[in-house]
């Protein structure tokens, strides 16, 4: 399946299903090497890094918990550019190495938002990990821990991400190249 259709949009394959768990897999080891002893909390932020927080959670070999937090800030195929919290956090963060697990980093609005949220919590730390990372698109000056892939500037959907709430299951990563 080279190229699909979603809704009106039509997109190829631009990172295959083992590319993407073979990356998960690295980026899990460099983790569990770095965080040893650390019991990390994930937050992995919805609806997104799902499917990615999954394949990452059984790939650490330490131990580790996860959470969920949503926040929204897309339309369609562009970003609202405000965030709307819709489920908080109810974990005691105070002394805990957070790890903010996200789909895709773009603009960085919404990671510094949720960074800047956590740090009232007192965590000892917060690290974000991102599945995809857009180096064109970035505003903020933020410190991105781990970065499974840095992407051109694409629309993309698959492995978790959407195109209006479809394309979600696929198990590749498809661009857009066709915008009727």
């Amino acid at each position: 399946m080279g190229q699909i259709t979603v809704k009106d949009k039509t997109f190829e394959v631009s990172i295959n299903e083992t590319t993407i768990k073979q990356r998960v897999r690295e980026v899990a080891q460099q983790m569990s090497r770095d965080l040893e002893g650390k019991n990390p909390l994930f937050l992995a932020v919805l609806n997104g890094a799902f499917i990615f927080a999954a394949d990452l959670m059984r790939e650490m070999t330490i131990p580790c918990e996860i959470s969920f937090v949503k926040l929204a800030s897309y339309q369609g195929t562009t970003s609202t550019g405000s965030i709307k919290e819709v489920i908080g956090i109810n974990e005691d963060l105070s002394g805990r190495t957070v790890v903010i697990v996200e789909d895709i980093v773009e603009s960085g609005l919404t990671i510094k938002r949720m960074m800047e949220q956590l740090g009232t919590r007192n965590p000892a730390s917060v690290q974000v990990c991102t599945l995809f990372f857009k180096p064109e698109k970035l505003k903020e000056d933020l410190k991105l821990d781990y970065v499974a892939f840095s992407i051109p500037n694409d629309f993309i959907l698959g492995y978790g991400l959407d195109y209006d709430q479809q394309g979600r299951q696929l198990k590749d990563v498809y661009s857009l190249i066709h915008n009727s």
